[in-house]
C-alpha cells in the first residue's frame, strides 16, 4: 500500500523533530532549558477554569458550529479596544489558530495556488497550505535588517495568476518582528491592486516592547473586505492546550462559506469556549504585567547575544522569539551537540534550528530561533550556557 504524495512531501517540525535527543538525555540525568518551543511558563489565568467548574449543565451538548455566543461577543469586545467593531457574523470559533489558518487557505485557494510568506516564517504554514495542495512562496527577509519587509517592488515580482493572499504573523514567528505601519499599508496597497486577501496572524498581539505597538490589519478601513484575522487564546492568555481559536473578517461571503467547514467538524470543545470566554474578558492590565515580564526575557536573551562575537542578531521587538545567526557552519548539528556532549554541571539548552523556518533551500542553515518563554533566573542561566558552549564548540 502506498502513502499519499502530500502527506509523504511535508517536512517535520524543526521545533519538535530534535525532541527524542533532548529526551533521551534528560532520561540519563542531564536538565535541559527549553528555548525550542513556545509554549509560555505563565500560569493561565484563574478565570478559565472558574469558568469551566461553574458550568452548571447536566449535559455537555454539541456548541453552535459558528462557536458559543459568549465567546464571540467577548472576542468582538476585544477589538472594540482597539476600535475595531465586527458583528456577531464576522466571527468564526476554531479549534486553535491551526484550524483557522486551515480553514482560510481552503476557502481561498484551489490546489496548485500561491501564497505568499515573508520568510523565516512559522514552519507550521507549510503544515496547513501543503496539507491542501497550496503552495508558499517566500518574501525573504533578512537578519541584518531586522527581518522586515524588502521593498514593494521585490513583493510584488513575486505575484503570479495563481497567487491568493499575503499571509504573515505580527508581531512575528520566529523572528519577533513588528511590522511598521507603512510596512502594513504597503501589503495593503499590494493586495487591492492585485486582488489578493490578507491573513494576518495575530496571535502574538499585545506582546510589543519598547513602547511599541502592535497594529490589527483589521484597523486599515481601505482592506476591511480582504483581511483574514487569525485570533488564539494560547499565546496571550498562556492557555496553548486549551485549543481556541477564531477566524474574523467582514467578508460576509468568505465568512459565510468557512462557515460551512466550521458545520463539517460540527463544533469546537464546547468547555473550553466557556473558560476562553473569560480570558477575554480580562483587562489591559493583565496583559501589560505579561508584557513587562517577556520584555525582560527578550532583554536578557538579547543582551546576551550581541556581546557573543560572531552573532547576528537585531532586538526583536514583538512575540516571544529571536532568530540569530550563529558563527558556526551548522545550527542543527550545533543543537545537537549542545544535547549530547556539552553540559556544565549537568545542564545544557535546546533550540530550534532557524532552517526549518525558511521555504527557500539554503537559507538559515547557521541560524536558530530561541523562545525566551522560561522566567528570567532561568533565562540567564540558559544564555549563560550557550555562549560558553559556543566557546567550546568553536575551540
Amino acid at each position: 500500500m502506498k502513502l499519499s504524495n502530500r502527506i509523504q512531501s511535508m517536512q517535520e517540525s524543526p521545533v519538535r523533530k530534535l525532541v527524542p535527543i533532548a529526551t533521551r538525555v534528560k532520561k540519563e540525568g542531564k536538565k535541559i532549558y527549553h528555548l525550542n518551543i513556545g509554549q509560555p511558563d505563565i500560569e493561565t489565568p484563574k478565570e478559565f477554569m472558574n469558568a469551566i467548574n461553574n458550568y452548571d449543565s447536566r449535559v455537555i451538548k454539541y456548541s453552535f458550529s459558528q462557536g458559543e455566543p459568549t465567546l464571540i461577543n467577548a472576542i468582538r469586545e476585544y477589538f472594540v479596544r482597539d476600535d475595531i467593531h465586527f458583528n456577531e457574523n464576522e466571527i468564526l470559533i476554531t479549534n486553535g489558530g491551526s484550524e483557522a489558518l486551515t480553514f482560510s487557505t481552503i476557502a481561498i485557494c484551489d490546489p496548485g495556488d500561491e501564497i505568499l510568506v515573508p520568510e523565516p516564517f512559522y514552519t507550521n504554514y507549510s503544515g496547513f497550505t501543503g496539507g491542501v495542495n497550496v503552495s508558499i512562496k517566500p518574501i525573504t527577509t533578512k537578519a541584518e535588517d531586522g527581518f522586515h519587509l524588502p521593498s514593494k517592488d521585490d513583493i510584488v515580482k513575486l505575484i503570479t495568476p495563481k497567487t491568493k493572499a499575503i499571509l504573515f504573523s505580527n508581531p512575528g514567528n520566529p523572528t519577533g518582528t513588528i511590522f511598521r505601519l507603512d510596512e502594513l499599508k504597503m501589503i495593503a496597497e499590494i493586495a487591492i491592486e492585485h486582488d489578493l486577501y490578507i491573513i494576518s496572524d495575530e496571535v502574538y498581539r499585545g506582546f510589543a516592547f519598547d513602547g511599541l505597538k502592535g497594529i490589527s490589519m483589521g484597523s486599515l478601513k481601505e482592506v476591511s473586505d480582504r483581511v483574514i484575522i487569525i485570533e488564539s487564546v494560547s499565546k496571550r492568555y498562556s492557555a496553548c492546550g486549551a485549543r481556541i481559536g477564531a477566524i474574523a473578517s467582514k467578508n460576509s461571503e468568505l465568512m459565510k462559506n468557512i462557515l460551512k467547514l466550521c458545520q463539517a467538524r460540527l463544533c469546537v470543545a464546547t468547555l473550553e469556549q466557556i473558560g476562553a470566554a473569560e480570558l477575554y474578558k480580562l483587562t489591559d492590565t493583565y496583559t501589560e504585567s505579561i508584557k513587562i515580564e517577556y520584555q525582560a526575557r527578550r532583554d536578557i536573551v538579547y543582551k546576551t547575544l550581541v556581546k557573543i562575537p560572531g552573532v547576528v542578531c537585531e532586538k526583536p521587538t514583538g512575540a516571544f522569539y529571536v532568530v540569530a545567526k550563529l558563527p558556526v557552519k551548522n545550527a542543527e548539528e550545533f543543537i545537537i551537540w549542545m544535547l549530547e556532549e556539552f553540559e556544565e554541571d549537568g545542564e545544557s539548552i535546546m533550540m530550534a534550528p532557524a532552517e526549518g523556518f525558511y521555504s527557500t533551500k539554503g537559507l538559515g542553515i547557521d541560524e536558530v530561533r530561541i523562545a525566551y518563554v522560561l522566567n528570567t533566573k532561568d533565562m540567564e542561566r540558559a544564555m549563560y550556557l550557550l555562549r560558553k558552549g559556543l566557546e567550546k564548540y568553536n575551540s
